[in-house]
């Protein structure tokens, strides 16, 4: 599998965060400035708000950085596979990192991949309730 991070100059992850000083996988993880070259032949592109939480006195000032290049649009996707895949971690700000039309039409999928780690969630609370009622049931024998 080779990734692709579009971003600008100064706004790059961490490369050790990313894996890209991993030499077991050379040029498996590439850092681009266009997205059209990030979204060349892509079968999946994810995407996310321009600013994050814990950034939302930048909010403005990236906006300004990235409004008119860093969007999920149809000539974006003009680039990738004709099948490919939009996720989006949401909350979403349509028109912004990614347009209406694009979020809609790949909604399901957004929604399906953003519902994720709630249901990862729920399967962690309920095995840490079963845990919990067969060490209580353990006791209850014990005694």
């Amino acid at each position: 599998m080779k990734t692709a991070i579009a971003t600008l100059k100064g706004y790059e992850p961490d490369k050790k965060v990313i894996g890209m000083d991993n030499e077991e996988y050379p040029g498996m993880l590439e850092l681009v400035v266009d997205p059209m070259v990030a979204a060349k032949d892509a079968d999946v592109i994810f995407t996310d708000l321009w600013s994050s939480m814990g950034q939302e006195s930048e909010a403005q000032d990236r906006k300004k950085v990235f409004e008119g290049i860093y969007q999920i649009n149809d000539k974006v996707l003009s680039v990738a596979k004709p099948d490919c895949m939009i996720q989006h971690c949401l909350p979403a700000h349509r028109g912004e990192e990614i347009t209406e039309d694009v979020f809609e039409s790949h909604a399901a999928e957004i929604f399906e991949e953003a519902e994720s780690p709630l249901h990862e969630q729920k399967i962690l609370s309920l095995k840490k309730r079963f845990i919990n009622y067969i060490l209580i049931l353990l006791e209850v024998i014990m005694l």
